[in-house]
């Protein structure tokens, strides 16, 4: 269980595969875990390194709230304590927050850039549909029921339905790794303190150096795919990429072919 101390907190982290360092930052309330159906096949092209944020899994989780400056400077740490001077940045959802203040504040540690399933913030962002938020903010029925329910709204139509056994993996793994609530509340200060236009990314992408990946599922309604247009009218050197049977949880529900987005776009 590697951890490396950076901006005074210990941060877990794993490697696999060899070759150009690709780093990957998961979402609001995950852990690495995220990443473990598409980690297998990008490590057969790369150095893979995935980790746990700050307020999740194995990193230490002190009292909030939380930046995305703040998880930018753990990453980049990570990055400097592991001797990494530059590398590919793939996040995802509040991951993509991180990336985003990483590509701005740190461009010199970015090779490409991969936003996947995130939105700049501020008043011009399409929020979350209303079919999502309600679900997710339903409190009236038990744990499981919520879970399994925020699951299939999260996801492509059918895919909860047609893949029941990797709906109770990932049952069993949030059972395993449960939410500390006032972790993921520090947490979602990263997102919310993106919501005024002063402190959004929305006019400073511009700036973005990197050739830029914009990637989502086609069916997300936690962070509709409308944003992907958004961010690409702002970054310069980009490009979008819609994966057409996938939701929110690309990474999850179709780890092939987000796989083969991602090393077409970093390989060519």
């Amino acid at each position: 269980m590697p951890t490396l101390t950076a901006n005074d907190i210990n941060i877990y982290y794993e490697i696999h595969g060899s070759g150009r360092p690709l780093l990957l930052i998961s979402g609001l309330g995950y852990n690495n875990w995220q990443w473990h159906k598409m980690v297998p096949g990008l490590a057969k092209h790369f150095q893979v390194i995935t980790f746990d944020n700050r307020g999740v899994g194995q990193t230490d989780a002190p009292a909030g709230p939380y930046t995305a400056a703040m998880l930018a400077a753990d990453t980049v740490g990570l990055l400097r304590g592991l001797g990494i001077a530059k590398a590919h940045i793939m996040g995802h959802s509040m991951g993509g927050f991180i990336a985003q203040e990483i590509a701005l504040s740190y461009p010199e540690m970015v090779d490409k850039l991969i936003l996947a399933s995130t939105n700049f913030g501020g008043p011009r962002h399409i929020p979350i549909t209303q079919e999502a938020m309600a679900v997710l903010m339903d409190m009236t029925s038990d744990p499981v029921t919520r879970f399994k329910n925020g699951l299939v709204v999260s996801t492509a139509p059918g895919w909860s339905e047609n893949n029941p056994a990797m709906i109770e993996e990932w049952l069993a793994w949030r059972i395993a790794n449960p939410i500390n609530p006032a972790a993921y509340q520090a947490q979602m200060a990263i997102g919310l303190g993106l919501l005024a236009e002063a402190a959004c990314f929305e006019n400073k992408l511009p700036a973005v150096q990197a050739e830029t990946l914009i990637l989502f599922g086609a069916h997300d309604k936690v962070v509709p795919t409308g944003n992907a247009d958004l961010l690409a009218a702002k970054i310069p050197h980009s490009q979008v990429h819609i994966l057409p049977n996938a939701g929110h949880f690309f990474p999850i529900e179709t780890p092939e072919a987000a796989n083969e987005a991602v090393v077409k776009f970093l390989v060519g």
